[in-house]
């Protein structure tokens, strides 16, 4: 059965992005082109940034969906991530937080694509 391993995110300047996304998460992109930059995250999965064709992306259209990273260390390393990514002036949209699932907080890329920060996800009988 297909796995899903590439993780697209539209944008509307690759490099520019491939460069948000390097200082965030302080990794490389494996492939650099001036519309397309793809960061190996784990074995067999990646996050892409692609630009599409010159015209194809709406800097104005809405995002509806999220890149999630999910951190081990508890409430102090989230608040930790939450200073760090304030520092380098990644816009926030939710401040750090109590949810259904812990302590998380909601920020927003240049082009307006979503980024959450969240514990690693506990058992799911503790959800409710």
């Amino acid at each position: 059965m297909p796995t899903p391993n590439l993780f697209i995110v539209y944008v509307s300047d690759a490099a520019a992005s491939a460069d948000f996304y390097r200082r965030l998460f302080d990794m490389r992109p494996t492939i650099a082109s001036p519309r397309f930059a793809e960061f190996r995250i784990a074995e067999g999965a990646s996050l892409a940034l692609w630009s599409g064709s010159t015209t194809s992306v709406d800097v104005l259209a809405s995002r509806t969906s999220e890149v999630c990273v999910n951190l081990t260390g508890g409430p102090d390393r989230i608040r930790a991530e939450y200073d760090r990514w304030r520092g380098l002036g990644v816009d926030i949209v939710e401040e750090p937080h109590e949810d259904v699932f812990g302590l998380t907080f909601l920020a927003r890329d240049p082009d307006g694509n979503l980024l959450r920060i969240a514990p690693v996800d506990p058992d799911p009988a503790q959800i409710t």
